[in-house]
């Protein structure tokens, strides 16, 4: 199925010179399900929805070369905002950088959509596998919100819900800088007015939005907006001191960064001319 829909899709010239340059290694499939070819196209799709948002792209220079953790705010119910970091990183970065995404745990149990991330580089978000692609050298965007992020209601917009420790532990213990972004823009790209918990535990999901498009438009309530993203890559942080160590040491440096990317939130904020 994956093959015949690829097969439909027109590749995008860029992206295909984007990965081409990339020393990925890598014929066929890594051992993560990767695969130079198939992302290609996966990510000519994803140049789509990146140009539907019209996304406005500031401070990639900041993006290194090497092993690199990027770490953005959550938010819009939908990975948009990831695939907007993601092209961009292809796109604009010099030399382009293929990030490998940490998905939630449930994105695997999902059919078809678990293949299609698998191929385009994206990877549950495990500690072992997150330590071995970052000693490999790679690009890891991991949100450290976690679903709590993407699925925040209208009322608890732009406002960042705790970090969680993991990627500071790694970031420790790989030698890995980090790289603080804000996404600015999502948030009003599908709008949630609650969360309707007991639904999202019957249908297995984190969370159940309620648009404040419904029952007028139907399922077109969950289409997301043509808002305009606003992604800001923050100069690299470089902490030190043992990956395991006590939690409120851990959580001293994860609030060093939480604080930088809530101020970059509302530095762009401040500054963005409209929504659209």
């Amino acid at each position: 199925m994956l093959r015949d829909l690829l097969g439909t899709v027109a590749e995008v010239p860029e992206i295909a010179r984007a990965i081409d340059a990339i020393p990925t290694g890598v014929t066929g499939y890594d051992q993560w399900g990767f695969s130079p070819e198939q992302s290609k196209l996966l990510y000519s799709l994803g140049y789509r929805a990146y140009r539907y948002f019209r996304p406005v792209i500031e401070g990639i220079e900041n993006v290194p070369s090497g092993r690199v953790l990027i770490v953005p705010n959550h938010s819009g119910q939908l990975p948009f905002d990831g695939l907007v970091v993601a092209v961009a990183c292809l796109l604009q970065a010099q030399p382009p950088r293929l990030v490998r995404p940490m998905a939630e745990r449930w994105f695997p149990t999902l059919p078809f959509l678990n293949v299609a991330l698998s191929r385009a580089g994206v990877v549950t978000g495990d500690p072992l596998t997150c330590r071995n692609l970052l000693e490999a050298e790679n690009a890891i965007l991991v949100f450290p919100e976690g679903a709590r992020g993407s699925g925040k209601v209208w009322s608890h917009r732009y406002r960042l819900v705790d970090f969680g420790r993991g990627f500071m532990r790694l970031a420790l213990q790989t030698g890995s800088r980090i790289v603080p972004v804000s996404v600015v823009g999502a948030e009003e790209s599908i709008i949630s007015l609650t969360d309707v918990k007991p639904l999202a535990r019957f249908l297995h999901t984190p969370y159940f939005p309620i648009s404040p498009f419904l029952p007028l438009l139907g399922p077109l309530a969950y289409v997301p907006l043509p808002t305009r993203f606003y992604v800001t890559f923050g100069e690299p942080m470089r902490f030190e001191g043992p990956f395991d160590d006590e939690d409120e040491a851990i959580d001293a440096k994860v609030r060093v960064v939480k604080d930088r990317v809530q101020s970059m939130i509302d530095e762009g904020l401040a500054k963005r001319p409209g929504v659209f």
